[in-house]
């Protein structure tokens, strides 16, 4: 495994690190591009824990249910207050920060019954402790709908200034146009932006530390 040395000092912890899944046929693992990839920032590799367990349920009810409570809440009041003069921002730690107690008592309150059970749709409302990777993704909801939808000044500026009104489904046509063609291109450069080991955006380490810190 390559090892990148910062201030002197070896740094032998990954960013991205994937388990290799098959073997070639001269009996080595199937090799990743990925795998051993370490990270040559300091920061990031102090702050990024390098270890995962796949059995972790992800994509549940609960992640479901408080992530889209929180991208609807967040956007609401975010967009609410930009119209005042002293706007009010609410970003998505405030939601990272809510949301845990909620998911533990979700985690101790919603029922464990198997549906369909035996059958190809078999799901459970609570597949058991509220974990981190719920955690995370229910903070990815929320920070969603933190930012304001830029295409809402267009909306405003036809209405407020240009004394025009735009009917429901133009607004949310342009709207929606202007969000999805922002998380295309987020897609697109994913794996030039996200991927690279060498790629870190210092902001979002605030919130990493701030997950292993709460748990």
């Amino acid at each position: 495994m390559a090892t990148a040395a910062t201030g002197g000092n070896e740094i032998k912890a990954p960013l991205i690190q994937k388990i290799k899944s098959g073997a070639s046929s001269s009996g080595t693992a199937a090799e990743d591009p990925y795998d051993g990839e370490n990270s040559p920032i300091e920061q990031v590799a102090l702050t990024v824990p390098t270890t995962d367990d796949p059995s972790l349920p992800t994509f549940t009810f609960r992640t479901l249910i408080l992530g889209t409570l929180s991208c609807v809440f967040l956007s609401f009041l975010n967009q609410f207050f930009w119209y005042r003069r002293e706007p009010l921002s609410v970003t998505s730690i405030s939601a990272q920060i809510a949301v845990l107690p909620l998911g533990y008592f979700m985690a101790k309150t919603v029922t464990g019954r198997v549906f369909f059970k035996g059958q190809k749709w078999e799901f459970t409302l609570n597949p058991g402790p509220f974990n981190v990777k719920e955690h995370v993704l229910i903070t990815i909801f929320a920070n969603a709908g933190a930012g304001n939808v830029y295409a809402i000044h267009i909306v405003s500026v036809v209405k407020i200034f240009y004394k025009k009104q735009l009917t429901f489904i133009v607004s949310l046509l342009v709207v929606l146009t202007t969000q999805v063609l922002g998380f295309g291109w987020a897609g697109m450069f994913r794996r030039y932006l996200v991927e690279p080991a060498a790629m870190w955006w210092p902001q979002n380490l605030v919130q990493v530390s701030l997950f292993r810190y709460i748990r």
